[in-house]
């Protein structure tokens, strides 16, 4: 679930008319299983190799693999309204960036070869529009370049605002716009000026308006309007109206454990607690079945996600002996690991004990020192932690 929180920009692909090929590399997609996913588009595109489309899908693919191994894709299981501009940076190997623009850059030279012959052709403008908002998007989350963030935004737009200008009825092409009116609206003033500057307007009541506008009415984005939504209501406070979406969701997509942990995380924030808890307690059941996609959940991440509840509800030494199981693994990601730690230590300091804080602190600033847990313990090495 979390690729598509973080993402945040239009990534969706044409899915009408597909072939059996590219309909099962959407599945795989969407349940978290990127190298099949890669591979059956990479077959898609042999038979195609001129197709916008799926150079952009194997694009996404590229970058939804590298944060779903770097942890990035989980990185707001404890806190949904973190700002846009403070996310840790990606580090992807030199051929996997390499591959990733090469690919965008081999859709957007297709696309602009087809509107060359007609400049009316809605699904090159829709194609280049999507590689647009891939890279920007890339800009965005892996080099946190701003302005050429906003700059690629602002082209995928104006595309996907032509689109609408020739099919005035396609509701998919209005997903671009929606994100990118929430996301301009959601930046501090100064990003809001420079989006203005390179003609990025936008306003997050507006862009939520259109976005619900594709989850109930658009055709192939309509599942991508959806998860974003549930990204949305959850940093506007407001889970309970991603719950029956996410509920739905985890029916299409069974194999994708992070919308378990989602809905398990609405459910909490919505003062569900038992719910909450019954939701990571089903994952856990998954994976001691082997259910097909559990086998690879990490113990650690149904331990933190129970934890983490339990913090939140104030069950401290549960949630603590929870966070030393999830410190105790050898592979955690730096995500989850700087969150365990920062979680013990601010456990310690509700409970006076306030040299074992410090040590967690410490240790959460020296598993990651860019996270953001990692930033948040640097407060309390100075004023213990206290319930907001």
């Amino acid at each position: 679930m979390r690729a598509f929180i973080l993402a945040l920009a239009a990534l969706a692909w044409p899915l009408a008319a597909q072939e059996p090929r590219v309909d099962q590399a959407h599945d795989h997609f969407y349940n978290l299983e990127f190298d099949e996913a890669i591979q059956d588009f990479q077959r898609a595109l042999d038979a195609d190799p001129k197709s916008p489309d799926l150079h952009n899908a194997v694009a996404e693919c590229i970058v939804f693999r590298e944060m779903y191994r770097d942890g990035s894709l989980e990185s707001e299981l404890v806190s949904g309204n973190n700002s846009f501009l403070r996310r840790p940076k990606l580090n992807p190997t030199p051929e996997n960036e390499k591959w990733f623009l090469d690919e965008v850059s081999r859709a957007i030279a297709l696309a602009e070869e087809r509107l060359k012959a007609n400049p009316k052709d809605a699904a090159a403008l829709y194609a280049e529009g999507i590689s647009y908002g891939l890279r920007s998007d890339y800009y965005w989350v892996v080099k946190k370049a701003w302005y050429d963030s906003l700059k690629d935004a602002n082209s995928a737009r104006h595309l996907h605002n032509r689109v609408s200008e020739l099919e005035p009825g396609n509701v998919d092409a209005r997903l671009v716009q929606g994100l990118h009116d929430y996301i301009v609206g959601s930046l501090p003033l100064m990003y809001r000026m420079l989006g203005f500057m390179v003609g990025v307007h936008g306003g997050k009541e507006k862009g939520i308006r259109t976005i619900q506008d594709v989850a109930r009415n658009g055709n192939d984005n309509r599942v991508d309007a959806q998860i974003f939504l549930c990204a949305l209501y959850r940093r506007e406070n407001t889970p309970r109206l991603a719950i029956p979406l996410i509920q739905d969701l985890v029916q299409r997509f069974p194999r994708n454990f992070l919308l378990r942990l989602e809905l398990s995380h609405m459910y909490s924030a919505a003062g569900e607690k038992a719910s909450a808890l019954d939701a990571v307690r089903e994952i856990a059941e998954l994976k001691t079945r082997h259910t097909p996609g559990y086998d690879r959940v990490p113990w650690e991440k149904i331990y933190f996600q129970e934890g983490t509840i339990q913090f939140w509800y104030g069950d401290l030494e549960a949630s603590l002996e929870n966070m030393k199981k999830v410190t105790a693994a050898d592979d955690l990601d730096l995500n989850s690991g700087a969150y365990a730690y920062l979680r013990m230590g601010q456990i310690y300091d509700l409970t006076k004990r306030r040299a074992l804080a410090l040590g967690e602190y410490r240790k959460a600033i020296a598993y990651a020192p860019e996270a953001l847990a990692a930033q948040e313990a640097r407060k309390y090495l100075s004023e213990p932690y206290r319930r907001p």
